[in-house]
């Protein structure tokens, strides 16, 4: 177990109020009282994603589920029910306020607008984390983790589990084994569709009794509630100041092999070529296009990789290059100088020509949980495969292609150190202010 100092529950109230100074530490082990090496966890979202990610964490061996939190009391019946021990908050302030110096680490699970606010907290106090994807809502939150999760020395993993898959890591293999050369075009697609081109609905509706409509629009702009899931539970991705729309959602998940096997840093510029989105939420069938400095993996001074989501489709050209094999509905095709590797999303790869690989022997790759793979590093057993330091840049990209969508037929040059576009009303989407009282210490 890595052993990191906390803050005692004054500092806590300082480091969750609207104060940007740090508040000052006490040191103490944070397992000291954990019998037999028990890593003591608390949840923060348990319904949905949350809820798959407590089932796995809270079946790793050695693990006390502490606390769960949660906006919504119907949302976390289920997971109240199976952890009847677990103390329950629906605000996730209070649990770190009087939890601090009885967990090690958290899950940050809820929908995207919250990941920083709760996951920067937690971190301070030196918890580890595993924070779903993507890693945050804008681009300052994502380095603002990244540089955290340095700067803290704890152990951290974003949510994008199909990486620790065989099914990825063989991917990365074959393409880092040069098994069909230098790579030199990359596209790739998801069929979901969180987007929504229609106008927010003007209407009130009642709030769900047992749902803290406060406290889930936390950091975002007060607004009134509106039913039939048009945020809550189901629909959130597809809003602006909730969600990161398709590209947000699945692109964490299906640019990931493609940032590992290439080994890619930063886009140098970023061009949207889909519709834009409207005042209120993410457009469909969006395409962007990344430009990429060259890597020891790829050919040419540039790589492009192009991203395609709803009913948009790489050209016909390159579909063709299937061979008339099924094309998946997400997924990626790389283009090499010497073959075609094709990547359907969360299945295996399909190498052509055909003819060409038929007689290729995939290596033996094995793929392992995600969930423990964090747990037994937080325990100091190994490290994580996807920790902060390699899901924040590939969270800023993706991310990066969010924002070029407001500027359609625009390509925007990206400045990654400092953080800025060349573009000064790009510039307006790398971060966002907080509503009054919901301020965060180390994100001002």
């Amino acid at each position: 177990m890595n052993h990191h100092p906390i803050h005692s529950r004054r500092s806590v109230l300082k480091l969750l109020g609207t104060t940007a100074a740090g508040a000052p530490f006490v040191t103490r082990n944070l397992m000291a009282q954990s019998p037999a090496n028990t890593l003591r966890h608390a949840c923060f979202g348990v319904g949905g994603m949350g809820g798959s990610d407590l089932a796995h964490i809270s079946n790793c061996e050695n693990v006390e589920i502490v606390a769960l939190c949660d906006v919504d009391l119907a949302q976390a019946a289920e997971a109240r029910a199976k952890f009847p021990n677990a103390r329950f908050y629906q605000d996730w302030r209070e649990l770190l306020d009087k939890e601090a110096d009885r967990i090690d680490s958290v899950n940050v699970s809820t929908p995207d607008h919250m990941h920083a606010p709760i996951g920067v907290s937690a971190m301070q106090l030196g918890k580890h984390i595993y924070g779903q994807k993507p890693l945050a809502h804008n681009l300052h939150e994502v380095r603002r983790m990244t540089e955290l999760a340095k700067e803290k020395k704890i152990v951290t993993q974003m949510g994008i589990q199909i990486h620790s898959t065989a099914y990825y890591r063989m991917a990365a293999k074959v393409i880092q084994d040069g098994a069909i050369g230098r790579i030199k075009d990359v596209h790739t697609w998801s069929n979901k569709t969180w987007g929504d081109p229609t106008d927010k609905p003007d209407r009130t509706d009642p709030v769900p009794e047992g749902f803290d409509w406060d406290k889930w629009l936390g950091v975002a702009a007060q607004r009134p509630f509106i039913g039939g899931e048009y945020y809550h539970p189901g629909t959130w991705r597809k809003r602006l100041d909730f969600g990161t729309g398709t590209l947000g959602d699945m692109g964490c998940h299906i640019l990931d092999p493609i940032f590992e096997s290439l080994k890619l840093s930063a886009p140098v510029s970023v061009r949207s070529e889909g519709p834009a989105p409207n005042a209120w939420n993410w457009a469909v069938n969006g395409k962007v296009i990344y430009s990429f400095d060259r890597t020891a993996m790829t050919e040419g001074d540039q790589l492009n990789v192009t991203w395609y989501d709803g009913k948009a489709r790489p050209p016909a050209e390159v579909v063709a290059l299937m061979e008339g094999k099924k094309f998946p509905g997400q997924g990626t095709i790389f283009i090499g100088t010497g073959g075609v590797m094709v990547l359907p999303h969360v299945s295996r790869l399909q190498l052509f020509p055909l003819e060409k690989f038929k007689d290729y022997k995939l290596p033996r790759v094995e793929g392992e949980s995600h969930w423990a793979q964090f747990i037994e590093a937080c325990r100091g057993n190994g490290g994580t495969s996807a920790d902060f330091a390699y899901a924040g840049p590939l969270t800023e990209a993706i991310l990066l292609g969010g924002i070029a969508s407001h500027f359609p037929n625009t390509t925007l040059k990206w400045d990654s150190p400092g953080l800025k576009f060349d573009l000064a009303e790009a510039n307006a989407f790398v971060r966002r202010d907080y509503r009054e009282g919901w301020r965060i210490a180390g994100l001002g």
